[in-house]
């Protein structure tokens, strides 16, 4: 190593400084959200969909890998109730779900 190639300790100027600490700033936010995104992969792969964002199929899904037993029972009362309550009923149930979705 010849002397001008010698490690010199380095000061930084203000305005390198202030980049410097952008920079920093920048990293910590990416990792954030890399830990952010990773937990919600996480989540999905356990069936823990608790988003309030996500789509209604998504959380009936989520609800019934969580209840399996009750989705059962629903079943059961459905088919025995038969198509016509069943269309009827939607017919009353579906503009209350689709105003609580606005």
């Amino acid at each position: 190593m010849s002397s001008s190639e010698q490690a010199l300790p380095v000061h930084a100027t203000a305005a390198q400084q202030l980049l410097l600490d952008r920079i920093a700033v920048q990293r910590e936010r990416l990792r954030a959200r890399r830990a952010a995104r990773l937990q919600s992969q996480a989540l999905a792969a356990a069936g823990g969909w608790d988003d309030a964002d996500a789509s209604l199929l998504v959380r009936v899904v989520a609800l019934a890998r969580q209840h399996p037993a009750a989705v059962a029972a629903l079943a059961g009362v459905a088919l025995a109730a038969g198509p016509r309550r069943l269309i009827r009923w939607a017919g009353v149930l579906l503009p209350l779900v689709m105003r609580l979705r606005r």
